[in-house]
C-alpha cells in the first residue's frame, strides 16, 4: 500500500508512530504537508498538485488536519475522494466533527446521549438557555476551542451571563452546557478504528481543575469499556462519518455522555496509558479497506434524472404499520430500501419479511415522485389573501 499522511507536523509523535507502523508492515508511507497541495480543477479528471508538480498515485490517505487549516485541508481531502483515493475520514466527516455545534446537532438526531446543550446569540435569551440545561453551574464552550482552551465553568447564573455577554461582544460563538458534577473532573477517551474501540483511557484532571485534558496537566490511565460504552463510541464516530476517531465521553449517573468526536486524535497519551499499538491498528484497518474508497452516496445516487435518496418515516397511525416491508410494493415502484432505522438500531438491506413498527425510518433510493407519494401531506391552513393596505395601495399607484 502506498499511503500519504497529510500532516504539517512530521516530527510529532502521532505522525512518527504512523510512519513507523506503516514501514513495519511493509507499506510505503510519506508525510505530505497539507498546505503544499494545489487543487487542479482545469483538467478532464480531478487532480492534485504537490509543491507545484503533479501528484503521484496513492492508494490511501490518512488526514491529520489541524484546526487552523480546516477549510483548505478538507478541500484537499475532498479532492482525493473525487480521485477515488481511500480515506478513513472523509472531508464531510472532518467538517462535521470540527464544528462543535454541527456535531451536537448531528449526534442528537441519532439519539446519542450528551450533556444538555443550548446555543443562543441574543442577550435576552441567555438566561432561558441556562435554565434549559439545568441552571448553574454551567460549562461555557467556545466553538473554536481545542485542547480544553475556551472551556469555562461558570458557578452562578450572573457569572455565566457576564462571561457569555463578554464573549458575544468579541463575536465569539459559545455553547452553554450542563455541568456533569458526577464526572468529577474525569472523562473517557475511546479510540475508535472502524467498527471497534481499539483502546480506551480515563483522563483525570489535576487538583481543582475540572478540565481533564492532558494539555492542562491531567493524568491518564488505561480503562476497559463495557459493551454499552463501546457501542456508543463506535456509533458516534460512524454517525459523524469517521472511521478513525477519538470519542470523548463523560461518566454520567445514567451512562456515558458523548462530549466530542475528534477526527485527528493524538496517539501519545493513549499508547502510553494502554501499552497498545494503536498506530498499527489504524494502518492495518486502512490496508484492509484500501480497495473500498468512501463515496458520497447521495451525490452518486442523485445524478439520474428523477431519482434520488429520501427517508420515509412510519409515523404512528400510518397505514403501513404492522405490514411486512414486502407488502408495500416498493420494488415494483422502482424503490430500493437501503437501510431501516429503528431507534438506535440500523438494519442494512432489510428483507421483505421485516414487519414495520411505529417510528421506523426507511432510507430509500428510487423514483422521487413515487417516494413523495408515500409521504402523507401535512395539513396546512389555507392562508386568506388580504386586501392591500391603503398606504401600500397609495405607494403602488403613486
Amino acid at each position: 500500500m502506498k499511503l500519504a499522511i497529510l500532516s504539517r507536523a512530521p516530527q510529532a509523535y502521532s505522525t512518527q508512530r504512523l510512519m513507523a507502523a506503516s514501514e513495519q508492515r511493509g507499506h510505503q508511507a510519506r508525510v505530505l504537508n497539507t498546505l503544499r497541495f494545489g487543487i487542479d480543477l482545469a483538467g478532464e479528471q480531478p487532480d492534485l498538485l504537490y509543491r507545484g508538480k503533479q501528484l503521484s498515485d496513492y492508494d490511501a490517505i490518512l488526514p491529520r488536519i489541524g484546526n487552523s487549516i480546516t477549510y483548505f485541508g478538507t478541500a484537499v481531502v475532498r479532492q482525493f475522494e473525487q480521485m477515488d483515493v481511500y480515506t478513513p475520514n472523509t472531508a464531510n466527516g472532518i467538517s462535521n466533527a470540527r464544528d462543535k455545534l454541527r456535531a451536537i446537532q448531528i449526534l442528537s438526531r441519532h439519539s446519542i446521549d450528551m450533556p444538555a446543550t443550548a446555543f443562543v446569540r441574543n442577550r435576552a435569551d441567555v438566561r432561558a438557555a441556562i435554565e434549559s440545561v439545568g441552571g448553574a453551574p454551567v460549562v461555557i464552550k467556545l466553538l473554536e476551542g481545542t485542547q480544553g482552551i475556551g472551556v469555562i465553568l461558570a458557578p452562578q447564573v450572573k457569572v455565566a451571563e457576564a462571561i457569555i455577554e463578554t464573549l458575544h461582544s468579541t463575536r465569539q460563538n459559545v455553547l452553554i452546557q450542563r455541568f456533569i458534577a458526577e464526572s468529577r473532573g474525569r472523562d473517557i477517551r475511546a479510540l475508535v478504528v472502524g467498527d471497534r474501540v481499539v483502546a480506551a483511557m480515563r483522563r483525570i484532571a489535576s487538583g481543582d481543575e475540572f478540565r481533564s485534558n492532558v494539555h492542562r496537566g491531567g493524568t491518564v490511565e488505561a480503562v476497559e469499556l463495557d459493551a454499552a460504552s463501546e457501542q456508543i463510541a463506535v456509533r458516534a464516530a460512524q454517525i459523524m462519518g469517521l472511521r478513525v476517531a477519538g470519542v470523548d465521553m463523560l461518566e454520567g449517573e445514567n451512562g456515558p455522555l458523548v462530549m466530542e468526536v475528534n477526527s485527528s486524535p493524538g496517539l501519545q497519551g493513549i499508547e502510553a496509558a494502554t501499552g497498545l499499538d494503536v498506530a498499527g491498528a489504524i494502518i492495518d484497518y486502512i490496508a484492509n479497506q484500501v480497495n473500498f474508497p468512501e463515496i458520497d452516496v447521495r451525490q452518486r445516487l442523485s445524478v439520474s434524472t428523477g431519482y434520488g435518496v429520501a427517508e420515509i418515516s412510519m409515523h404512528a397511525g400510518s397505514e403501513h404499520l404492522g405490514k411486512q416491508l414486502g407488502d408495500l410494493g416498493l420494488w415494483d415502484r422502482d424503490i430500493t430500501v437501503l437501510t431501516l432505522h429503528r431507534g438506535v438500531q440500523v438494519i442494512p438491506n432489510p428483507r421483505k419479511h421485516v414487519v414495520l413498527e411505529a417510528e421506523d425510518r426507511l432510507l430509500c433510493f428510487g423514483k422521487l415522485e413515487e417516494m413523495r407519494s408515500m409521504i402523507p401531506e401535512r395539513r396546512r391552513r389555507r392562508a386568506r389573501v388580504r386586501k392591500l393596505p391603503q398606504e401600500a395601495k397609495d405607494l403602488a399607484e403613486g
